[in-house]
């Protein structure tokens, strides 16, 4: 419209110069006429070319957050890293669920017979008893001569010996001999929950008292005490969990027998005994060799671990 409108406007103006040309006088302009209808539309031009790349514009806002993608699948296996140094060993775990019993292991042999005890001193004699009654007299000799009265002749021969008299009424009984006193000394002691990983290169204290008569045995020390010199028999049964054991049977410091058990897993055992000759006022006792790495003594309501000793024979 407004390209019809300038080329409408442009023929007018040239109309008016030609006008002028051939006007000799020239005239008043008059008022502009009133505009035409405009012309029809032309032809569409060709595309122009294309404009240099724009700048570019502002970040949009972020827009809702879309829908959940579906899980992509798994990628490979990567190759196993190298191993760590070792870890800080972990606190004890949980008892595991107690297993089956075993079948039955195979009879032993059977073991020798003991040596037998010291012969007992013999009783004092009873008193002797009564007299029995005396038997009848003898046959009577030959009668000899009547003679005078003389003076008394010597005391004659010994008649036959009589018959056996009737055996006599029995003595008294004679007074009561000393009694033999049998020297006696034994224990047998345990763990508790409260006393099990007992603290190493100490006497272990078992304050579990099965059996301990003679209180040769001391729960607050640990130490069995001998009162009655002689040859004694010392034993002991360790049920090991979550760590290693090693223990030693220790007679007045000195180590005389070591045990030592690696723990695998559940729950193992080990045992020890030995026979030692004890003097008056020896102590015996057991105790952890090794640290606490080896101090894996265990107790509870179903699993034991007992520590026993017993006179054998006196000195």
């Amino acid at each position: 419209g407004r390209f019809c409108i300038c080329l409408f406007l442009l023929l007018l103006a040239a109309r008016c110069v030609a006008q002028e040309e051939t006007t000799p006088t020239k005239g008043c302009g008059g008022y502009p006429g009133i505009p035409g209808d405009p012309g029809h539309n032309g032809m569409p031009g060709r595309d122009g070319r294309d404009g240099l790349r724009g700048d570019k514009g502002d970040r949009g806002a972020v827009g809702p957050l879309g829908m959940k993608g579906k899980k992509g699948e798994n990628g490979e296996r990567g190759t196993p890293g190298k191993m760590g140094p070792q870890g800080v060993l972990g606190p004890i775990g949980l008892k595991g669920i107690k297993g089956d019993f075993g079948p039955p292991g195979p009879k032993g042999l059977k073991g020798e017979i003991g040596p037998l005890g010291p012969e007992g001193p013999v009783g004092e004699f009873g008193p002797r008893g009564d007299r029995g009654i005396q038997g009848p007299l003898g046959p009577p000799g030959r009668p000899g001569p009547k003679g005078d009265l003389g003076v008394p002749g010597h005391k004659g021969n010994i008649g036959y010996r009589g018959e056996r008299g009737g055996r006599g009424d029995a003595g008294e009984k004679g007074q009561k001999g000393d009694t033999f006193v049998i020297p006696k000394s034994a224990f047998s002691v345990g763990l508790t929950e409260q006393t099990k990983l007992p603290t190493p290169e100490v006497p272990i204290r078992f304050n579990k008292i099965i059996y301990n008569q003679q209180n040769h045995y001391n729960p607050e020390t640990g130490r069995f005490t001998c009162a009655e010199a002689g040859a004694y028999y010392f034993s002991y049964h360790i049920t090991v969990f979550s760590r290693n054991v090693k223990v030693a049977l220790v007679k007045n410091g000195v180590k005389f027998i070591h045990t030592v058990d690696i723990y695998q897993s559940g729950e193992d055992q080990a045992a020890g005994g030995a026979v030692l000759n004890l003097a008056v006022g020896d102590k015996v006792w057991l105790q952890v060799v090794g640290g606490e790495l080896y101090n894996g003594l265990f107790a509870d309501e179903d699993d034991d671990t007992t520590f026993s000793g017993f006179l054998i024979f006196g000195a």
